[in-house]
């Protein structure tokens, strides 16, 4: 059974940094691409990140390039999102997606 786990949202302040966690049961990372989505209150969820079973990445928003990074690790069977500078408009429900799955989310909040 597919399940994706979600950790490591919380309030930080503007200009701080978070890394996501997605911990990925019932299927191995490594053969299928997972993605990080997320949605602001109000809006459209919107891709974030991408990294394909070969390990390549894509961040397709240029308000996130630079500043998010998408990772793995195949042993631990998780993946991750590095997130720095983090602006108020960050602030949204972060989700992880492969296989046509969804995780909970992890709410992440910039403000001071």
């Amino acid at each position: 059974q597919v399940q994706l786990v979600e950790s490591g949202g919380g309030l930080v302040q503007p200009g701080g940094s978070l890394r996501l966690s997605c911990a990925a049961s019932g299927f191995a990372i490594t053969r299928y691409v997972m993605s990080w989505y997320r949605q602001a209150p109000g809006k459209e969820r919107e891709l974030v990140a991408r990294i394909s079973a070969a390990g390549g990445t894509t961040t397709p928003a240029d308000s996130m390039k630079g500043r998010f990074t998408i990772s793995r690790d195949n042993a631990k069977n998780t993946m991750y999102l590095e997130m720095n500078s983090l602006k108020p408009e960050d602030t949204a429900v972060y989700y992880c997606n492969a296989l046509g799955y969804w995780g909970q989310g992890t709410l992440v909040t910039v403000s001071s």
